[in-house]
């Protein structure tokens, strides 16, 4: 790498998101001018997404290393414009609609969003001469397998929500200009990832607002249900480290015995979880303890687009870039009920 390259920004969309915050301070922390975006739209309280700006601004370096550009991926035309003018040198692509149920309500939000502003952000990166492609995918690809742990091996042809077709979309896609541009593209799987800053319309946020409120909690499929949680620092940890070493071509690709985890081009895919699938009921359990406050529990049947359990498995991820997730779920949850109480006194 050039020092004229070093000096290029990193571009990170979803900037005001729960994970995209926590990615743009570490890429700040360490050095990086970092150039943000995010559309800060009502999905859920901006005011939220504007504290998590506030804290990445609050930070010293960011007076000569951070631009902020309130912009939807969706415009193409302000995209590609901040691509021309910032030339990142690297982009984490964040920024999505996200939830697998909301997808049942508004599938409009979810195609204009993930997979036309995908498609802004791959043209961005073939020409402005970006050098790697980090992007969220998601668990929710697996959809109806039922083979645990998912292994980015296995193939994802039965997606049960628009959202997770949308990010198997993105994979797709991604694959497509690796191999018709040569950029290097990483796709990563996340599973269930929760924490301090978290999205309100998430179970740990959920809960907690309704525990404290002495409110019920709606436990979905009578709480038979497994979620491989998976503590944010973690995930930012995943995603740094992919960052850092760019996709390349596996050489040992058969095209006759195609291996979906990898590709003739340089486009890889990694899940990011913690590898130990926890009963709904045990994380209630344990947020009710880290509360100190018992919950109210409305048992509920399955809900359409939502699946019965996953599992991560790491090894692919561990062997790439040697690390894999593995803060235990109690210590997360002890950490996040202290933010929220902190947060919402």
């Amino acid at each position: 790498m050039t020092a004229s390259s070093r000096a290029r920004p990193i571009l990170v969309t979803g900037a005001a998101g729960f994970i995209g915050a926590e990615v743009a301070l570490r890429l700040l922390q360490r050095g990086e001018r970092v150039v943000g975006v995010d559309n800060l739209n009502s999905y859920y309280d901006p005011a939220l997404k504007q504290a998590r700006l506030a804290r990445i601004a609050a930070l010293p370096q960011a007076a000569q290393a951070w631009r902020f550009a309130p912009l939807s991926i969706e415009d193409g035309e302000g995209l590609l414009g901040l691509f021309a003018e910032e030339r990142p040198r690297a982009v984490v692509h964040l920024a999505a609609q996200a939830g697998v149920r909301y997808s049942l309500e508004n599938p409009a939000a979810y195609i204009q969003s993930n997979l036309v502003g995908f498609g802004h952000i791959l043209e961005g990166c073939r020409h402005h001469g970006a050098e790697h492609l980090v992007y969220a995918s998601s668990s929710s690809v697996y959809g109806g397998n039922r083979q645990m742990p998912f292994s980015e091996q296995q193939a994802v042809n039965h997606p049960v929500s628009l959202y997770a077709a949308s990010k198997k979309a993105n994979e797709l896609m991604a694959h497509t200009y690796s191999h018709l541009y040569g950029l290097p593209a990483t796709g990563l799987r996340f599973f269930t990832v929760y924490g301090p800053w978290g999205r309100p319309d998430m179970a740990p946020m959920l809960f907690a607002r309704a525990i404290l409120a002495g409110e019920p909690i709606r436990v979905f499929n009578h709480g038979r249900m497994q979620r491989d949680f998976t503590y944010i620092d973690d995930i930012v940890e995943g995603v740094i480290r992919c960052l850092d070493k760019p996709a390349t071509a596996d050489p040992r690709f058969d095209p006759l015995h195609p291996n979906p985890a990898t590709a003739a081009v340089p486009h890889r895919l990694f899940n990011i979880g913690n590898a130990q699938p926890t009963e709904l009921l045990r994380f209630i359990e344990l947020l009710e303890q880290a509360l100190g406050c018992s919950a109210i529990k409305d048992f509920q049947p399955m809900q359409p687009g939502d699946v019965v359990a996953t599992a991560a498995d790491t090894s692919a991820l561990e062997s790439w870039v040697g690390f894999r997730p593995d803060t235990p779920l109690q210590v997360g949850i002890e950490r996040f009920a202290t933010w929220y109480r902190a947060y919402y006194p």
